[in-house]
């Protein structure tokens, strides 16, 4: 089968067409033929070594498709079920294993396409927005890149859950999509960032910061909170922050910094579904899910250069 393999950690180039033998399932595993592959942030990381692993190795973990193959010890999933899923073993391919456990059902009126651009950002804004800050209504929360594809998942959910949404973007045409997932105000980034999120809450400052954006935005992100606020770094698409003196959190009012991961959030079968359960259910209802642009397997290397070069709203999609 053809698929991304990484040999060496590098740039986009080290991401490598190939054909390679396609994967039997194992003990509790189903064999996926993928339709639809996302492509996250994570793997950069993956690709550049900042998460190291074994070598050579197939790319990705998000994906969409039908079970083609189930190993010993299945019953709970069977060939022919549509199945998404955030922990392929390599889902830059045409066909994938995954734990059966860890794999759940596509319901029918979404698109596997829409499965695979939803899972692992719509799993990371339901844990955020339900379980990292629980937010309630009436809260006035920040989100940064508010147009990307978790942005404005956690925009249009935030909204629905009654929070008002300071969104943070960098062009008008980002502007637009925010303001369209419900933000009630949209703001630039800039060096006066933090004093503007306090013009628009009286002073008080944001319950919480969700910030995928990392180094760029943190120092404001910290700025921006209430007494008693919390920082949610979920990502850094701006460079890691760099280690810093815990009494700035004392001195920016007792605030709270996590640095939640999704791992830690579907550690369970039930988990999973219960978080899977309402993602699916929001967007039949009528969250949506902007998919920026489809790229052939082989045109993985320029999907991630998009992503990174933070050309793209939405999410982005290999079709294998």
């Amino acid at each position: 089968m053809d698929a991304i393999v990484v040999r060496a950690y590098g740039g986009p180039e080290a991401l490598e067409l190939s054909d390679v033998p396609s994967p039997e399932p194992g003990e509790g595993q189903v064999l996926v033929e993928l339709t639809a592959t996302g492509v996250n942030f994570v793997d950069i990381y993956h690709r550049t070594g900042r998460y190291s692993g074994p070598l050579p190795r197939v790319l990705g973990n998000e994906g969409a498709g039908t079970v083609v193959a189930v190993g010993p010890g299945v019953s709970s999933v069977r060939v022919g079920d549509r199945v998404a899923s955030t922990v392929f073993q390599g889902s830059y391919a045409q066909k994938a294993v995954a734990p059966a456990d860890f794999v759940v059902p596509i319901p029918d009126g979404v698109s596997d396409e829409l499965a695979a651009a939803s899972m692992l950002q719509g799993i990371t804004a339901h844990f955020l927005l339900r379980d990292t800050y629980p937010v309630q209504p009436g809260d006035t929360i920040l989100v940064h890149a508010a147009a990307g594809g978790v942005g404005l998942l956690l925009t249009q959910i935030a909204t629905r859950l009654g929070a008002r949404v300071i969104a943070t973007v960098s062009t008008d045409e980002k502007e637009a999509l925010a303001r369209g997932a419900g933000a009630a105000e949209v703001l630039r980034y800039g060096d006066d960032l933090a004093s503007r999120v306090r013009s628009l809450t009286g002073g008080e400052g944001v319950a919480a910061v969700y910030d995928g954006v990392g180094a760029a935005t943190f120092d404001a992100s910290l700025a921006s909170l209430r007494v008693r606020g919390v920082l949610a770094l979920f990502g850094a698409a701006s460079g890691p922050v760099a280690p810093f003196d815990p009494q700035r959190l004392n001195s920016a009012g007792s605030v709270y910094l996590t640095r939640p991961g999704i791992v830690h959030h579907q550690r369970t079968p039930a988990e999973l579904r219960r978080r899977a359960d309402d993602l699916f259910a929001w967007i039949t209802s009528g969250v949506g899910v902007r998919i920026h642009s489809r790229y052939p397997l082989a045109e993985a290397a320029r999907a991630q250069e998009d992503l990174e070069a933070r050309r793209t709203t939405g999410k982005l999609l290999l079709i294998p």
